[in-house]
């Protein structure tokens, strides 16, 4: 693998911000996200995201260009229609590090990037002493209109790192797709493992 995956920090994280949002822009354009978004909106939310001093974002390099990256925080530290349906479940969020996405350019999938992203996060939770990890995906009907032909659920890739969707633990996120004229909610599946 010629691609570096390692935390982004300081001056490095602040001056990547444009090409992450970029790059978040461009992933989840595809589904199953459909994203519809503005560097403005993502520039904000990387720099929110990242203010946690906790808080890490993993890139993956392919010389100086950006091609993925992943983030992750105390889910203390994320917005309370993420922490939400942890309340309403009744988990306990003190241990709880959260993964924010990851996203990565497809000409780069397949070569084992993923399960760094995946790594790095679960090795910065450890080191902040979660005892449990979680994510959320959103949930579409298998006959929805812009499904490709050879799309290929994640599903089975999170499953042998550990992760289990869990009965009852979902929420819902607000954000415009392609073809809408504003936001609507999304469906959201939260998975989670033991460290």
């Amino acid at each position: 693998m010629t691609v570096q995956v390692a935390p982004l920090t300081g001056d490095a994280l602040h001056a990547a911000l444009d090409d992450l949002a970029a790059l978040r822009i461009a992933v989840f354009a595809a589904y199953p996200y459909l994203y519809a978004g503005s560097e403005d909106y993502e520039r904000k939310y990387l720099a929110e995201f990242t203010a946690s001093p906790d808080a890490v974002l993993v890139a993956a390099r392919d010389g100086e260009r950006i091609v993925g990256a992943a983030t992750a925080s105390p889910l203390a530290a994320q917005d309370d229609y993420i922490r939400e349906p942890f309340e309403r479940c009744g988990i306990d969020q003190a241990h709880l590090f959260y993964f924010g996405e990851s996203v990565l350019l497809p000409e780069y999938r397949g070569q084992g990037i993923g399960h760094a992203f995946f790594d790095q996060r679960e090795a910065a939770g450890r080191s902040w002493g979660a005892s449990h990890t979680a994510f959320c995906a959103v949930v579409r009907p298998q006959d929805h209109p812009a499904r490709p032909a050879d799309y290929l659920p994640l599903d089975a890739f999170w499953t042998r790192r550990g992760y289990a969707p869990v009965p009852g633990l979902t929420g819902t996120f607000q954000w415009q797709e392609h073809g809408e004229s504003e936001e609507s909610g999304k469906p959201m599946q939260y998975w989670m493992r033991a460290l």
